[in-house]
């Protein structure tokens, strides 16, 4: 029989919405679920305006900007979710919908695509938004020579960029069916003109729910409601506060006390007790977010590739996922494609193996191994004490990990792609094309492996021109086993997104799973009930 925790769980998993919630609650005489849930009574009015919402997230960084070049943790996501937006996104339901587009088209051999933009578009400076506006953002920031955009490699396909009338027309060398998707990259806000080909890069102004008042990196950023957002329905807090709370004893308890009406990455040691608060609502939403333990393939040991297959089988993934995660995820299996994505393959399942670690060393002829493994819970919750369990479960395999415990604040900047062996977090991307595309493409910014495969770059390219399904999943298959057994990652786990809010908060009833905290679209998409 459904429960009531049995829909609570349902909806925070993203499972059903808000007309589900109330028809089952009401079958089941459990209507006290859509209260706690949705943060208000079922019958309660629409959305509200008002307030001023406070927000804890794990992540942040003394090194962040307001540069689109450098975001690279959950905090600059939100951020920029808050104060611009993007010719497409990806809404709570998972589809990608226009954003700052209002529709697109695409030729027969999806070479050219045509995105027509809405009009009477403000930015926070006053000026109308334009064509200019959309080809300086892409252009000047993700692709010049010089450009150091995470982003780039997701336009190198791009040969022309062109306005007209109300529309701005890409061309590609190839033809790209997923190129929407790619829009929706939250490294490529649309931003203010200059005049000169250039935007105003690190302003922090764009067309977004939110202005920002204050930001100070690592600490917080101050946002004040736009009076002119052209979406409407959105953006109701008069204001809201985004706080670095890296430490997650630190964020529970600020929730519990009222200091801050919502927090990402919960406890998941402590997150049942959290669960006894009446006051307090727990959400889950399974989706691609996945943690990882990526090694640098150009140094040794990390070269060989029967040293990385030996680390890969001297790993226990059910235990991991049970201690680490508690159980709110998915045993991984050397691929970051989720089986919520698209083209994901059923791959015979990588299980522990001590003894076939220990063949794949001697084959090596490095028995005995010894290796430094630097991590810090910036990486992910429960980053270092997953190295920790890594290194019991390794040790059976003769294999010596030393845990390297690395300060949380600049991990991203100092440890991760500078260590050769290190703990990280993927948020995931909606389509296997842009996941390999981000960080397993040979010379791509954020391929913190920096693997170069050529036969897997190869299909890469083949595969995003292809449009017969079948073949495309064939591909896509191919690419999985050769990352999965030649690559330079070790991917344990697939982790729910598990945050917190105040029954004062209320939401639409479908929680986002492309990223933490509805698609890190909290600030626009929620309000005070």
């Amino acid at each position: 029989m459904t429960t009531s925790d049995d829909l609570a769980r349902l909806v925070g998993m993203g499972r059903i919405g808000r007309r589900d919630l109330i028809k089952g609650a009401a079958a089941v005489g459990a209507m006290g679920a859509v209260e706690r849930v949705l943060g208000r009574p079922a019958g309660a009015a629409m959305p509200k305006k008002g307030g001023h919402f406070k927000m804890g997230i794990g992540h942040g960084s003394t090194t962040d900007s307001l540069s689109p070049v450098t975001w690279e943790n959950g905090y600059t996501l939100l951020l920029c979710f808050a104060f611009a937006n993007y010719l497409t996104e990806i809404d709570s339901s998972g589809k990608l919908v226009g954003e700052l587009a209002e529709s697109w088209d695409a030729s027969p051999d999806a070479k050219v695509w045509t995105f027509k933009l809405r009009k009477g578009v403000e930015f926070h400076n006053g000026k109308t938004m334009t064509a200019q506006d959309v080809i300086d953002s892409i252009n000047s920031l993700h692709r010049g020579e010089d450009s150091k955009s995470p982003a780039k490699p997701l336009l190198s396909a791009v040969t022309g960029i062109k306005a007209d009338g109300d529309n701005v027309v890409f061309t590609l060398e190839k033809g790209s069916a997923d190129f929407p998707y790619l829009m929706s990259d939250y490294h490529m806000p649309i931003l203010p003109s200059n005049g000169d080909g250039t935007v105003m890069a690190d302003a922090g102004i764009g067309t977004g729910g939110y202005k920002v008042k204050h930001f100070e990196p690592g600490v917080r950023a101050e946002l004040e409601r736009n009076p002119n957002y052209w979406k409407e329905g959105k953006a109701h807090f008069d204001s809201a506060e985004l706080l670095s709370i890296i430490d997650v004893a630190a964020r529970t308890n600020a929730l519990t006390t009222g200091e801050i009406h919502a927090m990402d990455r919960c406890d998941l040691k402590t997150v049942h007790l959290l669960k006894r608060d009446r006051n307090v609502v727990v959400t889950e939403v399974t989706g691609t977010r996945h943690y990882t333990f990526p090694m640098d393939t150009r140094a040794a040991p990390f070269d060989n590739n029967d040293v990385r297959l030996a680390l890969k089988y001297a790993i226990d993934r059910d235990e991991i996922v049970q201690k680490i995660l508690r159980g709110y995820g998915k045993v991984g299996n050397d691929t970051p494609i989720a089986p919520a994505t698209s083209f994901y393959a059923e791959l015979e399942q990588r299980t522990y193996d001590p003894d076939k670690a220990k063949f794949h060393l001697k084959k090596a002829g490095a028995e005995g191994l010894t290796v430094d493994l630097s991590a810090a819970d910036a990486a992910f919750p429960g980053a270092v004490d997953a190295a920790v369990l890594y290194k019991e479960h390794a040790a059976k395999a003769g294999i010596t990990i030393n845990v390297i415990r690395e300060p949380n604040d600049g991990y991203w900047s100092n440890v991760w792609m500078k260590k050769p062996w290190s703990a990280c977090y993927w948020g995931g991307r909606p389509t296997a094309d842009w996941m390999f595309s981000t960080a397993y493409e040979a010379g791509v910014a954020w391929n913190d492996t920096f693997w170069d495969h050529k036969k897997f770059n190869q299909i890469l390219v083949e595969a995003r021109v292809e449009l017969d399904e079948a073949k495309r999943a064939a591909m896509y298959r191919e690419m999985q086993t050769i990352v999965r057994d030649e690559g330079g990652v070790v991917v344990p786990m697939f982790a729910n997104y598990v945050g917190a809010h105040s029954t004062a908060l209320a939401n639409e009833g479908t929680v986002a799973g492309n990223w933490d905290s509805d698609g890190s679209k909290i600030v626009e998409r929620w309000w005070f009930a």
